[in-house]
């Protein structure tokens, strides 16, 4: 029986954060990276091809950190 993958659908997923980043807030998941048990995504500014890192997946579960899809400011206040 094959293993269950961690965050399946990490791929293309869209995310906001509750803080800018390189002076924006909307991000999406454009690779994935496994090392060991650590799962990696690579994070691009949906405005800026531009502005791009690398996170470890798991901080994509803090919602103080990010939140899932795009989101609009009011969204973000009263999620926080």
């Amino acid at each position: 029986m094959a293993k269950k993958q961690k965050f399946p659908h990490l791929l293309r997923s869209k995310w906001t954060a509750t803080q800018s980043h390189w002076g924006w807030r909307h991000f999406q998941v454009i690779n994935r990276k496994n090392e060991g048990k650590w799962i990696f995504a690579e994070l691009k500014a949906s405005c800026d091809d531009s502005v791009r890192f690398w996170i470890n997946a798991q901080q994509l579960k803090d919602p103080n950190l990010w939140l899932a899809g795009w989101k609009t400011l009011k969204e973000i206040r009263s999620s926080t």
